[in-house]
Order: structure tokens, then sequence, then C-alpha cells
């Protein structure tokens, strides 16, 4: 069984990662933001955790089922597609992205979250790093 400090921490390591994560898309004015990301991570971990821990012969992998698709809904309302173009299918990856380290924290895979994490960040980052220039905007005929 685990412990309350235990669960304590996952879900504090869970909002600091869905706030480096959203706090980037913040920062570059992307539609989900710093609290939007955070809720998803901290909300994927406990629902995990109960899952988990809380249902005496559940089955965690159904709920982790649920929380992928439903996390897709979610992100489905952040993409907004007008004059030809497609904007926030990023931030809707991202939102997938943290709710499956939100999922990874609360079953307590601390190291695959946090590597998972430090990725997810530098792919956000490489396009500015790069320097590389949004394909131009396509034009209906």
């Amino acid at each position: 069984m685990i412990n309350n400090v235990d669960i304590v921490i996952r879900l504090i390591v869970s909002a600091i990662i869905g706030a480096l994560v959203g706090y980037e898309r913040e920062h570059y004015h992307e539609p989900a933001g710093l609290r939007t990301h955070m809720l998803v991570s901290v909300g994927a971990t406990l629902i995990t955790l109960v899952s988990v821990y809380g249902i005496p012969g559940g089955d965690p992998t159904r709920i982790a089922a649920a929380i992928i698709t439903g996390i897709g809904f979610l992100g489905a309302g952040t993409i907004i597609m007008g004059r030809g173009n497609v904007k926030g299918l990023t931030t809707a990856a991202s939102l997938w992205a943290v709710s499956g380290i939100g999922l990874a924290i609360g079953a307590g895979f601390y190291i695959g979250s946090l590597v998972a994490s430090v990725l997810i960040l530098i792919i956000l980052e490489l396009n500015r790093f790069l320097k590389l220039k949004e394909p131009p905007e396509i034009k209906d005929l």
C-alpha cells in the first residue's frame, strides 16, 4: 500500500512538471498554458493513484486508457482551424504528453516521467532553438 507522504510527493512532482510545460506554452501565448497543463498532469496522477491503490481488484489499464482518450477531447478544443492553417496542434500534443507524465508519476515511474519531461521541453523549444520559420500560410484557391 502507498503512504500519504508518497501520495503528496507524487502530486507535487506532477504539478511542477505540468507547470514547466505549461509555462513554456503560456510564455509563447499558446491556447492552453500553465494552469491547464498543471491541472491535466495532477488530475492524471490523482486518477492513476486512485485506480492503482484505491480500488482493490480494479483494472488500472482501463483507467489509463480513459484518461488518454479524455485528454484527446480536451486537446481537440485547443486546435483552431482557419484560413487553411491549423493552430494549437502542438499545445494539444503537449496536453496529451503531460497526461502521460501524470499517469507515469501516479504509477511511481519517476525516471521515465522525468526523462520524458526533459525531452518534451527540448522538443517544444527545438523550433525556436534552430530558428526554423513557420511554413508559409496556404491560401485557399
